[in-house]
């Protein structure tokens, strides 16, 4: 595998550095994340004119034509500040999803404006009683004429308080966990019987729990085929866990380094606490962890975007591995740091807390490494 970044890559890696560097000190994170809607209007606009909201849709269609691989730079750069605008749900997840489902016609109508930052999406997968199994629902879609019926609840729906469209997975026929039966559908979140109770994550993003109460969709709304929406999610949620993971890298390389710089200032008995061995042999065990879960990373996403077998198979590991190394790094960060290490006017605490949900989104750890035994 060559793991050296195209010259296209290279200046968007600088990009959203530079982008990062400049508008994402940690007072300007908070007071995004503490008002409505959670982000800032005119760094989405930027997004736009940078480019960056076409990066994963096709030339044809007006995109940038890139891959898993583009989106794992821009991700891991967003880390590094914990960015909370909607790159995540509306680009990678509904966007996916819209991008490999939908009509040619329904692509005309939404991406554009996808692309150009007017349209926001977002991907209600998960259920109540599924945990972390994207084959468990029961929301339903009744046949009625020329739409379909849909009641049930989505939970944890990133970005449905500002989405202009949902993508929703309902069950069309089989059982309760079948993967055949499962269809996707894109909704106007503004239809009647859709009713959204909005509410801030520990992270520090906004989520939705999504109620939906006979809510008629256009069979034109369909993603795919009917029955068979299962594959789309399933693709969908893999490059939501390489995205995130991508993300967890960023916030884990924060993590480490801030953490050696602090022990360097910091003295103990006249001495800098990094002079201490046993601290050392720590820090050290957190690059260790770093490195590992970026080497995995590259890995993982460069068999995906190349249709490798068994590239689900390296997913499922990475993201074993995220989550394990994201709270040791994260817990020896706030324990080397002391007890400021989780006060709000210190970084660290807000780093942790996202790579604790991160290993939640998708399946957290233990799901994972199930999933990777099986």
């Amino acid at each position: 595998m060559n793991f050296d970044y195209t010259d296209e890559q290279k200046l968007l890696k600088d990009s959203v550095q530079r982008f990062v560097a400049d508008h994402y000190a940690l007072e300007n994170r908070i007071k995004l994340a503490s008002n409505a809607p959670g982000f800032s209007a005119d760094h989405w606009k930027t997004f736009a004119e940078l480019g960056w909201l076409t990066l994963t849709f096709d030339e044809a269609e007006g995109g940038f034509g890139g891959d898993q691989v583009d989106t794992m730079i821009v991700m891991e750069e967003f880390g590094k500040g914990l960015v909370v605008e909607p790159f995540l749900a509306s680009i990678v997840l509904g966007g996916g999803a819209v991008r490999r489902g939908a009509s040619k016609a329904l692509r005309e109508a939404v991406l554009p404006g996808v692309m150009d930052g007017s349209i926001q999406l977002a991907l209600g997968y998960a259920e109540e009683q599924a945990r972390f199994d994207l084959d468990d629902v029961v929301t339903s879609a009744r046949e009625d004429g020329d739409h379909y019926v849909l009641n049930g609840t989505k939970s944890m729906v990133l970005n449905a308080e500002t989405a202009d469209f949902i993508v929703v997975s309902a069950r069309t026929s089989g059982g309760q966990v079948d993967t055949d039966g499962i269809t996707l559908f894109l909704l106007d979140s503004t239809s009647d019987g859709v009713e959204r109770t909005n509410f801030p994550t520990v992270d520090g993003l906004r989520a939705s729990e999504v109620k939906l109460t006979n809510v008629r969709v256009p069979k034109e709304g369909v993603l795919g085929e009917v029955d068979k929406g299962y594959d789309i999610l399933n693709a969908v949620a893999i490059d939501g866990i390489l995205a995130i993971a991508a993300e967890a890298i960023g916030a884990m390389e924060i993590l480490y380094k801030d953490t050696v710089e602090y022990t360097q200032q910091r003295e103990q008995f006249d001495h800098p606490l990094s002079e201490f061995q046993v601290l050392q042999h720590r820090m050290v065990e957190m690059f260790m962890e770093y490195e590992q879960c970026k080497s995995l990373l590259y890995r993982a996403t460069m068999e995906t975007a190349q249709g490798s077998p068994g590239a689900e198979r390296t997913v499922h590991a990475l993201k074993h591995l995220i989550g394990k190394a994201g709270a040791f790094i994260g817990e020896n960060a706030v324990q080397l740091h002391g007890g400021m290490g989780m006060t709000e006017e210190l970084r660290i605490g807000h780093y942790f807390k996202r790579l604790l949900v991160i290993d939640l989104q998708f399946g957290n750890s233990d799901h994972h490494l199930q999933k990777f035994a099986a």
